[in-house]
């Protein structure tokens, strides 16, 4: 018998993940707000855990010799130091896809709902306007998304999700990424790769599916927005950091672009002065783009799986390569 562990604030997930174990594997809840040592002394010969919360300290790693394996169940890790915990032996897994679905199905409301502004439609009629002013206000400038082009920065599980959920709508997707993909899933996704410089300049839509690591962190700031129509929109669902929010807000207040709808900020909760959140033209959703019912089953079910893997002897799959 081997042994994984959940270590988590408390034990929501625990029961769902036994029922999940293969023959020859047991799983040990271990509370993440206990001290360090303690934690240290219930991980002892545990080679693969579970995280149901988003850090795992480096002194806490150092206490833990026979881990090997640190699994999550979002697609994010920027939380967890991948370099030093890699030179103590530790992979970082995500969550396998499990969240592309949802993330991509946020995305593509997103952009309806920023062509479409709903926000203002919804606001309108529950305040008693009906249409208000709404109609005279705007109607001109509501897009459809049939026509336009789309480009996704990042071509991951994600950034596919979107592109093959697009399929159907008649745009002209483009996509950047400095990973490299067979040519037959490009063809298949009916997308076309191009530098981030064309991307950006030439994109009615950007939608963001990148990573936060040193490199992505505020790649899209003034100099990005300079670059893009004056009727572009921005779509963020991967991280806030990856976008300058101070350029964001000159770029929209300057009309160097259309709109922006957010699933993520620079911080979280947002703060109440944040300027973001006066304008009319930004929609903000609370970093709740992965959250569904399947997503959770689906990430559940992975980190068991890969966990026991690992436990089993077997190498870790979905492992994050350090910044």
């Amino acid at each position: 018998m081997v042994t994984i562990a959940l270590l988590a604030k408390d034990k929501t997930h625990l029961s769902q993940c036994k029922e999940l174990l293969p023959d020859g594997v047991n799983i040990v809840y271990v509370n993440s707000t206990d001290p360090i040592e303690l934690q240290a002394q219930s991980l002892q010969n545990i080679p693969a855990i579970i995280l149901g919360t988003s850090e795992y300290p480096i002194e806490l790693a150092k206490l833990t010799p026979d881990l090997k394996l640190l699994q999550t169940f979002s697609a994010g890790t920027d939380m967890l130091d991948k370099k030093l915990l890699g030179e103590l032996g530790v992979s970082v897994s995500n969550n396998g896809g499990a969240n592309s679905v949802a993330v991509a199905e946020h995305t593509i409301a997103l952009i309806v709902n920023t062509f479409r502004k709903m926000n203002l439609q919804f606001e309108s009629v529950k305040s008693g306007n009906w249409r208000g002013n709404i109609q005279k206000e705007w109607y001109s400038q509501a897009e459809e998304i049939s026509g336009k082009t789309v480009g996704i920065i990042g071509f991951g599980r994600i950034g596919q999700s979107v592109a093959k959920r697009l399929i159907g709508w008649d745009c002209n997707v483009i996509f950047h990424d400095i990973v490299s993909h067979p040519k037959e899933l490009i063809t298949s996704l009916n997308s076309t790769k191009v530098s981030l410089e064309q991307l950006i300049s030439e994109s009615d839509i950007i939608s963001l599916h990148v990573p936060l690591n040193n490199t992505t962190t505020k790649m899209i700031s003034y100099a990005e927005f300079s670059l893009m129509k004056s009727s572009a929109i921005l779509i963020n669902a991967c991280r806030g950091p990856v976008v300058d929010e101070e350029a964001l807000i000159h770029a929209i207040k300057n009309k160097q672009i259309s709109g922006a709808a957010l699933d993520v900020t620079e911080n979280e909760p947002i703060d109440s002065n944040n300027h973001l959140l006066e304008l009319d033209n930004v929609l903000i959703t609370p970093h709740l783009a992965a959250m569904s019912a399947q997503f959770l089953a689906k990430a559940r079910s992975f980190a068991v799986y890969n966990c026991a893997n690992v436990a089993l002897g077997e190498n870790p799959e979905s492992t994050v390569i350090p910044d």
